[in-house]
């Protein structure tokens, strides 16, 4: 049996792992009207969806990622790494997920096959006009069909990481120039 196809076939067979950071995608209303941080919406969008996959949901962090310093994103590196996940998915603000997809990559051993997929929401999933649950599938499927490496699933498109901007006037990911 090829390297591949071994992988292939324990990615197949292994639980997916969500690590729910916060951003965007996990803001409620609160009662004050404020906008917070609420419990990971991931784990909502796949009851919705009605999926068979296995996925773990592990919130760690739980804030705007405006407000992520080194240290978070060296939480987040540490806990995939811990993880032994060939699959790891990653709910993230927008604002700045760009930052912690290139420390994952900077950090992460390279010689460990595991694809790391973040993902999240220019609207909070609890809105009608979210795209948390269209970026949420994408980020889905793309786990389960990428080479190891770490992407960003926005937007409609997947991004290698380092590879990809937050264009704010737009409210889009794009490739960077």
């Amino acid at each position: 049996m090829t390297a591949t196809l071994a992988a292939s076939l324990r990615c197949m067979t292994s639980p997916i792992h969500v690590l729910a950071t916060g951003g965007t995608i996990d803001k409620v209303y609160a009662l004050t009207g404020d906008l917070e941080i609420g419990p990971p919406a991931v784990t909502d969008l796949l009851e919705i969806a009605g999926t068979d996959l296995e996925v773990v949901v592990e919130p760690i962090i739980g804030k705007d990622s405006l407000h992520f310093s080194d240290a978070d994103r060296a939480t987040i590196t540490a806990r995939v790494a811990e993880l032994g996940a060939a699959q790891v998915l990653i709910t993230h603000g927008t604002d700045t997920m760009t930052y912690t997809a290139e420390h994952l990559i900077a950090h992460l051993d390279p010689d460990v096959a595991r694809t790391v997929v973040l993902t999240g929401a220019m609207q909070p999933a609890s809105m009608r006009d979210s795209d948390a649950a269209f970026n949420v599938g994408l980020a889905l499927g793309a786990l389960q069909s990428l080479s190891p490496g770490v992407y960003i699933a926005m937007s409609g498109r997947v991004f290698p990481a380092g590879a990809v901007t937050k264009d704010r006037a737009r409210g889009r990911f794009v490739d960077r120039v």
